[in-house]
């Protein structure tokens, strides 16, 4: 075992967030921790990390071991090049190489100096780190001599990743690394953690993502760690399984409650004949039921509509952009109709934020023309979280506006009884807006923008810091929704499961139309263009020849390759949920240790296997 708790306790303010906690990480897993906004997944890590004591319990770490963490928030006085940042991993030895690297790469290094570090990393026998962070730097394409300070949310997440990839640990912690990233990154970030041979630990509410590469679900919930080890299906099944058996126990335990109540408040007849056992056991479950942690109410999202809009939303014609001397938009003609739920997709700095501009008529593109519907009644959602800006302001104020009551759906509402629906106690919903989390500050952002009726929802970069289960409201809601939706993400899963079109960023301004989601758009691109072959050394005329039939899409042995495929995936799946089941059972990990852990490598290897197998058939599907 590299890292684990046992009997773990912490309580902060009036929040239990580990109650007789019990974990265990051994070498070569990939766990994903998920719970609730608020359940204490951020903490949790700390604690593992070793930066959060425990009210009592044993934190347990192997000895020796090395741990690295990235942490959710980037850090805002973070100081020097993009190369001091990387190298700082390492500790003293990196501040030195980060020392070397700067007075290397002066415009007139001080010779003198340089010659002085050269001799104290001689002296620490380190040249060798020079090339670890050397290759950090180029597998996570990073600009290693610019100012940490000057680059975006996303490539600052990719730095401070690199810092705790650079010193090789056997442990890696990493809270929501996807915030902030666009999909080529998130995709290069999996790849990157799929080769990484040390054991991880991350928090992340991206479901492809977990999907990927997650090994074990660990689930944090009232303080309590649960553990479905097969992946996210796995966890989905148990989880529900789980629930559903808690809240019968429940039924059971409180209509016997109320029986033992009625029996001891009988006559003065029934009083004389009580047993002393039965009291004792009725104070017993009193005790019992005052104790019980019983699970938060769900978030209850309903989305107000406004009149419908006109059929026509917007209609682009020929329309093309730039910026700073750079073509975002390149002769884009589209139409958006009434109900259309489009998905803009992109890396970052492509444009998307300028194409809803555009879009909703608050930006005039440099050629082109633009024509916008009737009617529209607009609800935006900004990934900046610009309608929170004065963080002294409390979620009253945010939603009420100086109001006791909101008008929802023709129904007064008074504001406390509405964020409740949004997860805000009284207590909670009176706080600054600088305390909350970053969950409660995406919910309240949600109150803002249900308050009021709408046509046509704009949403940027909604899903960050949502947990799944409000995700899967939101996505319920938006299908449901019989406006029009604008929406600008980087979670493939919400995209998929929401969007009826998406606009794809191709690059070079090209902005591509395509049926469907980000799959979809996968399946739909055009294959990228075939590298010319090099001409024969000596070419000789050929006879003119009538051009050969079009070729299959398919040749024979592909065919068959194809449909064999279903069955070797069902094959790997039924062998991945027995696997699955046997270590879900009590006396697993009481066996041997050599069993145990062929039982966990075989585990792994189907994953692998599993993930082979889906991306050959996508590849061959696409040929079809």
């Amino acid at each position: 075992m590299l890292l684990g708790l046992k009997n773990a306790h912490l309580r902060i303010a009036n929040t239990v967030l580990l109650d007789a906690a019990e974990f265990t990480l051994v070498a070569g897993e990939r766990v994903c921790l998920v719970g609730r906004n608020g359940a204490g997944k951020s903490t949790l890590m700390r604690v593992l990390a070793g930066e959060q004591n425990l009210d009592s319990g044993e934190l347990i770490r192997a000895q020796g071991i090395k741990l690295a963490r990235l942490q959710q928030d980037v850090p805002a006085a973070q100081a020097g090049s993009v190369y001091d940042v990387v190298a700082d991993g390492l500790g003293e030895i990196g501040a030195l190489m980060a020392e070397y690297h700067q007075i290397a790469h002066a415009a007139q290094p001080d010779l003198s100096r340089l010659a002085a570090v050269q001799a104290r990393i001689e002296a620490h026998d380190a040249w060798n780190v020079e090339s670890q962070v050397q290759a950090v730097v180029t597998r996570l394409d990073l600009p290693a001599d610019t100012a940490f300070a000057a680059l975006s949310g996303g490539q600052k997440r990719r730095v401070l990743l690199g810092r705790a990839l650079v010193s090789s640990p056997d442990v890696l912690l990493l809270d929501e690394p996807t915030n902030h990233l666009d999909i080529p990154s998130i995709a290069a970030l999996e790849d990157l953690l799929l080769d990484f041979s040390g054991a991880l630990i991350f928090v992340s509410h991206d479901r492809a993502f977990v999907r990927r590469l997650a090994s074990r679900i660990c689930d944090l919930d009232r303080g309590r760690l649960s553990n479905w080890v097969g992946g996210w299906e796995a966890y989905l099944r148990g989880k529900a399984e789980a629930l559903h058996a808690e809240a019968r126990e429940q039924a059971l335990f409180d209509k016997k409650l109320a029986q033992e109540e009625a029996w001891i408040r009988k006559g003065v007849e029934a009083r004389r004949t009580r047993s002393a056992g039965r009291v004792k056991a009725l104070l017993q479950m009193r005790e019992q039921f005052s104790q019980r942690r019983n699970r938060e109410g769900d978030v209850r999202l309903a989305v107000q509509e406004a009149e419908r809009s006109g059929r026509l939303v917007a209609q682009l014609d020929a329309v093309s952009h730039g910026f700073d001397g750079r073509e975002l938009i390149r002769r884009l003609s589209t139409t958006i109709l009434r109900g259309d739920k489009i998905g803009i997709i992109g890396p970052n700095g492509a444009g998307k934020t300028t194409l809803l501009g555009i879009l909703l008529g608050q930006l005039t593109p440099d050629s082109g023309s633009v024509r916008l519907g009737s009617k529209l009644e607009v609800a935006y959602f900004d990934q900046l979280r610009a309608a929170l800006h004065d963080e002294e302001m409390t979620a009253i104020d945010a939603v009420g506006d100086g109001r006791e009551f909101v008008e929802i759906d023709g129904n007064r509402r008074h504001v406390i009884s509405y964020l409740q629906d949004f997860l805000f106690t009284p207590d909670r919903a009176r706080v600054p807006v600088r305390v909350l989390s970053g969950g409660e500050r995406a919910r309240l952002m949600l109150a803002q923008l249900f308050s009021k009726p709408s046509n046509l929802l704009v949403l940027d970069e909604p899903t960050n810091d949502l947990d799944m289960e409000t995700l899967d409201l939101l996505e319920e809601q938006l299908i449901q929704y019989q406006g029009t939706v604008l929406l600008v993400s980087h979670d493939r899963e919400f995209l998929d499961n929401v969007v009826t079109r998406s606009l794809v960023f191709e690059g070079g301004g090209t902005v591509g139309d395509y049926v469907g989601g980000h799959a979809d758009w996968l399946r739909q691109r055009p294959a990228p263009a075939p590298v010319a072959p090099s001409p024969p050394l000596r070419p000789s005329p050929t006879p003119a020849a009538t051009p050969p039939a079009a070729r299959p899409a398919l040749d024979a042995r592909q065919r068959r390759e194809l449909d064999a495929l279903p069955r070797r995936i069902e094959k790997l799946e039924d062998e991945q949920a027995a696997l699955a089941a046997r270590m879900n059972a009590p006396d697993f990990y009481a066996g041997e240790r050599a069993a145990i852990a062929q039982v966990e490598a075989r585990l792994l290897e189907i994953e692998r296997e599993l993930a082979m197998a889906y991306a050959r058939w996508e590849s061959l599907e696409a040929l079809r």
